[in-house]
Formats: C-alpha cells, structure tokens, sequence
C-alpha cells in the first residue's frame, strides 16, 4: 500500500511557511540538520544520524577467488536494507522506490566512482582477492535517508581496517590484529552527497538537507556527489521540475563548501574515535 499523502492543511502550511522563508524546523534554506557520527566497538561499524534519520553501516571482510576477467581487483558489494522499523512506509520483502534509489545511489557514489582503490585489495593476482561487503541498515527516516546512507557508508570505509597479510610464494598467512596492527583501506577520495528538494511552485526557494515533510511534497529533486576538492561525480535528478543551468551550477557551488565543512567534521570524529582506542590499548 502506498503511504497516506499529506492533510492539505499541511500541504497550505509548509507552502506558506517557506514562501515566506521560513522552514519548519527553524533552518535556513541552504542548512543541513546536525550530523552525528558514532562507532561501535568494532573497526568499520559506524551509526550515522542526520537530525533524527538515523543509518547504521558495517564493513567486513573476507579473501575470495577473483573473477577472471579482473585478476588484479578486489571486490565490493554494498547492500542496503530499509525495515518496517525506520517507518511505516516500508514492508520487508518489497523494496520500495527510495530503497532502489538508495541502493543504486550507493552503488555509484561508493564502486563506480572507485572510492576505494581495488588493485590494493589484491593479495595474490588471481587467486586471492579481499571481498569488502558493506551492510547499511535504515533505522530512522526522517527524511533524506540517501545523505544520512551514503555518509555512513564513506565513514564505516575509512574507519574499517583490514588484516595485515604476508605472502611468501604461493602460501598466505593473516596475521591475527593482536599480532600485526590491521591495515586501513586505500581511499581515492571522500565523496558526500547532498541533495536539494525542488518544488512546483517556482517562487519556493529550494531546499537542502529536506526533512519528511519537505521530501513528500517536492517536485523534484537532485542529488550531488561530489569531495572537498571540488571534484564533482555523481549528479543524479528526480521529478518533473525543469532547472535551469544558473540554478544548477547555484547549488553545486553550496555542495562544494558543504563538502569541505563535512570532510572537516568527519575527519575530527575519526581523529578522535582512533586516539581513544589508542588510550584502551595501553
């Protein structure tokens, strides 16, 4: 079943609220919800919270034999789930349309965009390759779950570390990480995506970080992929609301500065997680 639209009233309201540059929670227009980053006992286990959307994402390991025609490449697979107990909306079994948007979002902001360098992954040419599986469970939506999706999934990368491995001819020995300190992944770049909600009536200004109710009533959204270097990746549109070139180039700008304020915050968090663990060692 579809969920329940909006009351009109709460259509009139949120219309009338932003024409007058006004947005629900008190942000302004171009403000994201506070991002919080927390890690779990285990390397690679992060919970990412965007206001009140909340996404959990895991990373592990395992050495698989590679596929022929890429001998020299590890492998990535990302899975996203979206449970009944994010929202109402969602039933386990049948993917939604935002879980397929999500997912494939993921796909490219994360593997085609070669977050992680996959050579690296290689242990022995065609024969042994890491498998990195990346597990993201929705557990909150209030909004924007792709922003809070694929924060969470960049983080739970760079805090992963994999364990260290010695070859010597054809045999491989993993070192247990009490005996050798594991290995952190080879990262390309650190891509955040920040999505903009459009809405029919022209004279509304758009939106970032869009909460439910923003998101329900849009007409149209974009989301942008892009790291603090201002390399952009992934640009991705949804909805029926034409834009024009001035605008779009309007909100990449907003994205590029965004980007850095989020790359400086994500860094602190790991700083910080990583001297804390440092401190239990000894």
């Amino acid at each position: 079943m579809r969920p329940p639209s909006p009351s009109i009233p709460e259509k009139e309201f949120l219309f009338s609220a932003l024409k007058q540059g006004l947005r629900l929670d008190g942000r302004e227009f171009f403000e994201t919800r506070p991002v919080t980053l927390t890690f779990g006992p285990e390397l690679g286990w992060v919970e990412c919270s965007l206001g009140k959307t909340r996404v959990l994402a895991q990373v592990d390991a395992k050495m698989i034999k590679p596929p022929p025609e890429r001998p020299f490449e590890g492998v990535i697979s990302i899975h996203s789930e979206i449970s009944p107990m994010a929202s109402s909306e969602f039933e386990l079994g049948r993917p939604s349309e935002e879980e397929v948007t999500i997912t494939r979002m993921l796909d490219k902001v994360i593997r085609r965009s070669d977050v992680v360098d996959k050579e690296s992954l290689c242990i022995l040419a065609g024969q042994r390759v890491w498998h990195l599986r990346l597990n993201v469970h929705c557990l909150s939506d209030s909004g924007n779950l792709l922003d809070c999706a694929c924060l969470a999934g960049i983080v739970a990368l760079k805090h992963f570390r994999r364990p260290d491995v010695e070859v010597i001819g054809e045999e491989v020995t993993v070192h247990h990480p009490t005996f050798r300190a594991p290995i952190p992944l080879s990262l390309h770049h650190n891509l955040y995506c920040f999505t903009f909600a459009f809405f029919s009536d022209t004279s509304i200004h758009p939106v970032l970080d869009p909460n439910h109710l923003e998101q329900r009533l849009n007409g149209g959204l974009i989301s942008i992929a892009l790291n603090a270097h201002h390399e952009l990746c992934v640009v991705q549109k949804s909805g029926g609301v034409p834009l024009e070139p001035a605008d779009v180039l309007r909100i990449v700008n907003v994205a590029v500065q965004k980007a850095k304020d989020l790359d400086v915050i994500v860094e602190s968090r790991l700083r910080e997680d990583w001297e804390g663990r440092k401190v239990e060692v000894r």
